[in-house]
């Protein structure tokens, strides 16, 4: 094993053996040693200790590696085993699990799917705007312009907050291949990138006349539809919005809502907790409105497992059909600026208004409490949030029937008792 003192005028001149092949170690470094072929290939290499054996690792061929970057190899590869990662099993991985698309299924397997609920939104998001032009690439080698094009596409075509919510998704993949400490990625390329798009939160409320019109364009009235008009959407859609409208809820917890939540008996539906928002189970008491629309949604398909079932396939409808559906119905209505989600918000404002107090309106939104009194206050509130939805109910029945706000009653809850 002879020794020297590396340099490039040294490791050029050394000659071929006449067989086999003779290692050269640098005296300057122990453990960095050159390996000469018959051939005349000359290969740096790296000797390490790992779990009590002393391993080589080749580092490149000289002088396509230069001297100088081999060095630098040999310094990682060595702290990499001193951290306990063998250098072959971290080249391993990057030869192998090392596209993007390839890191994508694990992060949606080995993260998202046990840590969110909302993991197929995250998969559906990579694999419309990422995996496809990005999906065969080297995930190491993705640079910011990268990302970057493909956020300034997605604003393009007219979806700016989409992009910010893109940006927060792929920035999450490459956070999480970080952290693995496999070698998968040297750096996060979503780093130093900002939202393409600023946003401002939306306080839309419909008043009461646009609550009537509203109503009454989802329910096929004359003065929207004629044989020559109707609104972009299904019946199912239709009664999705409905019910979402009366019974405050998420979209995504209404549209995604089985026929085995549903107590007819108790007049309640209970979102289990793998499905809310919180993670916590959510009972909704239903009132008179709420469930004469039941009876609509059952004659929808009578075998369904789901209340909104897609007419493509046995799952629910999906919340993009709900917005297109909604967004393209809007002008026909006569409304404009209005989302889904502004109909939660619409009727957390309209039962605050009659006298409903906020505490029971958080209640039946099912929000989150944070503080010393939430984590005591084991109070269910069923009995006051079948108030509050039962005045909310009352309160869309007086619109549609006519009557100005004024002449609506303000609603007094019962003070709160003990389970």
């Amino acid at each position: 094993m002879p020794r020297l003192k590396f340099s490039n005028r040294t490791l050029a001149s050394l000659p071929a053996p006449a067989t086999g092949q003779v290692d050269y170690w640098d005296t300057a470094f122990p453990g960095f040693g050159l390996r000469v072929s018959h051939g005349g290939r000359k290969t740096f290499i790296a000797m390490y200790s790992f779990e009590g054996r002393k391993r080589r690792f080749s580092l490149g061929a000289y002088p396509s590696l230069s001297l100088s970057s081999a060095r630098d190899e040999a310094r990682n590869a060595m702290a990499a085993a001193g951290k306990g990662m063998d250098p072959a099993t971290k080249r391993a991985l990057q030869r192998s699990a090392e596209t993007f698309s390839q890191v994508v299924d694990a992060y949606i397997e080995r993260h998202a799917k046990v840590k969110k609920r909302s993991w197929a939104r995250d998969k559906a998001i990579l694999d419309k705007d990422f995996v496809p032009a990005l999906g065969r690439r080297k995930a190491r080698n993705i640079a910011r312009r990268d990302i970057v094009e493909l956020l300034d596409g997605i604003v393009a075509r007219g979806a700016p907050i989409q992009a910010n919510r893109s940006l927060e998704i792929v920035r999450k993949v490459f956070n999480w291949a970080l952290s693995r400490d496999e070698g998968l990625i040297e750096f996060n390329p979503c780093q130093g990138i900002e939202k393409p798009a600023r946003e401002n939160q939306r306080d839309r409320v419909l008043s009461s006349d646009e609550l009537r019109d509203l109503w009454l364009g989802l329910s096929g009235s004359p003065r929207f539809e004629t044989e020559k008009q109707r609104l972009s959407m299904s019946s199912a859609i239709r009664l999705a919005l409905k019910f979402q409208l009366v019974t405050g809820q998420r979209k995504g917890e209404v549209i995604g809502a089985s026929w085995d939540e549903i107590d007819v008996e108790s007049q309640s539906w209970t979102i289990p907790a793998h499905r809310s928002k919180n993670g916590l189970a959510h009972k909704v008491p239903l009132s008179p409105l709420a469930l004469s629309l039941l009876t609509e949604i059952r004659k929808l398909d009578e075998k369904s497992d789901w209340l909104f079932e897609s007419p493509r396939a046995s799952k629910p409808i999906t919340g993009s059909a709900v917005d297109h559906a909604f967004r393209l119905s809007l002008a026909s209505i006569g409304l404009s600026n209005v989302v889904p989600h502004d109909l939660r918000r619409t009727g957390a404002s309209h039962m605050t208004s009659i006298g409903i107090p906020r505490l029971v309106v958080s209640k039946v939104l099912n929000h989150v409490e944070t503080g010393v009194t939430a984590t005591y206050d084991r109070h269910s509130y069923d009995q006051e949030k079948r108030q509050a939805l039962d005045a909310w109910a009352g309160r869309i029945e007086a619109i549609l029937a006519g009557e100005s706000p004024s002449a609506e009653k303000v609603v007094s809850l019962a003070a709160s008792g003990g389970d």
